[in-house]
């Protein structure tokens, strides 16, 4: 027979080895599904490796999460929900609304692997769902709805998401293909020197994104006329 001290050492290899271990749920899946993209990058995410990182088989995510479609679906909306915890910081709704279109950026480019594999699955607008939603209720407060709301978001998350496509384009193009690059070096007398070598330089991307920003909620959020606006 088996003493107390060998059954306690089976149980231990039994919960931790290939299989349905005892204890893992779904959330455990999606926030090691997570690190595992944040820190390997977006193509790592297989069933395998993430079992591998949990220490299961592969059955045990199909049995929490579904198939690596569902599994992904699963990643970004709960990585999106986790986004949309932080503090919308501001005292008008400019700010505000300014704020939570800062908190998109921000977000996409710091955890640029999950926004790559969000736009990989076609999933980018259930990443940021929370944080459109949170806007849209900025937008309410200021008196922003219906149509008027709907164009607002559109031409506030284009701004936004053109400034990410920019940033994740040059993380992955070779540097002699990078628009820098590509435009210094063009063939084009009826330009101003001064241009061509402007162009061939980079830009300081996040100030342009904060004052395009500025520009766009300027045109589409009316102005805090409030009395407390100015306290």
């Amino acid at each position: 027979m088996r003493t107390s001290q060998e059954l306690a050492s089976a149980e231990v290899v039994v919960s931790h080895g290939p299989g349905r271990r005892a204890g893992l749920d779904a959330d455990e899946i999606l926030d090691q599904a997570i690190a595992l993209v944040e820190s390997k990058g977006s193509d790592a995410l297989t069933m395998r490796s993430l079992a591998a990182e949990l220490g299961v088989a592969t059955t045990s995510i199909y049995w929490h999460v579904g198939n690596r479609s569902d599994l992904i679906t699963a990643l970004v909306t709960r990585h999106g929900e986790r986004l949309a915890q932080m503090p919308i910081e501001g005292t008008t709704a400019r700010e505000r609304i300014l704020a939570v279109a800062r908190m998109i950026w921000s977000s996409a480019i710091d955890h640029r692997e999950v926004t790559r594999l969000a736009a990989a699955h076609g999933a980018s607008s259930l990443h940021a769902r929370q944080l459109e939603l949170a806007m849209a209720r900025e937008l309410q407060e200021a008196a922003v709805v219906g149509t008027a709301a709907r164009d607002a978001m559109r031409a506030i998350t284009a701004c936004v998401g053109g400034f990410i496509v920019a940033v994740l384009i040059d993380d992955l193009a070779p540097s002699s293909l990078r628009r820098t690059s590509v435009l210094g070096g063009a063939e084009a007398n009826d330009l101003d020197p001064s241009t061509l070598t402007a162009l061939s330089e980079s830009a300081d991307l996040p100030t342009l994104f904060d004052a395009t920003l500025r520009a766009v909620v300027a045109s589409v959020v009316p102005a805090d006329l409030s009395a407390n606006a100015y306290l």
